[in-house]
């Protein structure tokens, strides 16, 4: 069986960038623990079980028990699946509208006509929406709709939106001053259709290589509202509820009740980081090789 060529050039690249090798192992990893976490823990990562709070690391429970008994090992490698779930649809959502809003944006700026007040419309709104602490407005909007997860996928959604705008307009700026976009023009075709049909595909690539570290950014968004009681509800396994279950008993000595979990999302983050740092550099042609 012949490998294609173009997976054999990607695990080439891969393989001259330990990071990028590295970013990728673990994003497997958070894949697969998101799919089959909950079913290889050797507990059960919502119940409590009984005679055991605050236990230390031991064969039995290999990163101890919190103060309610529950068995931390098995929550921390259930928790990917709701911080995925939360991280993959909401980047997903924003990615989608920020494209399409950075397309329009990008492609009728300073051009004549109302295309140029729609522009300028949606980089105020933009520019409203950034001009605020992200987590403060996360926070605002989740308490006004209510803890629990759809409303933090809205939330996340809602916010990352103009972060995809900004990169995908960008990227729209130079690629519609290229020859290719003028004969378009040219051959008859609407503005709309030269704007999405022949600008948008080369327009992609950076906010395609963007995603990675978004969804590092609302996992790590998503543990902090649960931190603060405004994410996920307990006892829902999730990193952000479990170091703030922990936190309190890491006083008086008990430190694995926040440390694996705190390990395990920086981990996570780290990783998704350094996969976006290789697709950008995969993806430029001149770094590529």
């Amino acid at each position: 069986m012949t490998v294609p060529p173009v997976i054999r050039n990607f695990w080439r690249f891969a393989a001259r960038r330990p990071s990028f090798m590295t970013g990728l192992v673990i994003v497997l990893i958070t894949l697969f623990l998101a799919i089959f976490g909950p079913v290889i823990a050797p507990f059960d990562p919502e119940h409590a079980l009984p005679g055991v709070s605050l236990t230390a690391p031991s064969f039995e429970n290999w990163m101890g028990t919190d103060v309610s008994g529950m068995d931390i090992f098995s929550r921390v490698i259930s928790a990917p699946r709701i911080d995925l779930t939360i991280a993959l649809v909401s980047s997903t959502i924003a990615f989608v509208v920020g494209v399409f809003l950075g397309v329009v944006s990008g492609y009728f700026s300073g051009t004549p006509g109302p295309g140029r007040y729609v522009s300028e419309g949606i980089m105020r709104g933009a520019d409203i929406l950034q001009a605020f602490p992200i987590f403060i407005f996360a926070l605002a909007l989740v308490g006004f709709r209510g803890p629990g997860t759809e409303n933090v996928i809205a939330a996340l959604a809602f916010l990352n939106i103009p972060y995809f705008l900004r990169i995908t307009r960008g990227s729209v700026l130079q690629v519609r001053e290229r020859p290719f976009v003028e004969a378009a023009r040219c051959s008859g075709n609407s503005e709309i259709r030269v704007a999405f049909r022949h600008v948008m595909p080369n327009a992609l690539t950076p906010a395609l290589a963007n995603i990675s570290p978004g969804i590092g950014f609302s996992i790590l968004l998503t543990s902090a509202l649960s931190f603060v009681g405004a994410g996920v509800p307990k006892p829902t396994a999730e990193w952000g509820s479990m170091i703030s279950i922990g936190a309190p008993n890491m006083m008086t000595g008990q430190w694995w009740t926040a440390f694996f979990p705190g390990l395990a999302l920086g981990l996570t983050v780290l990783g998704y980081a350094l996969v976006g740092d290789g697709l950008r550099d995969y993806m430029d042609p001149a770094k590529r090789n």
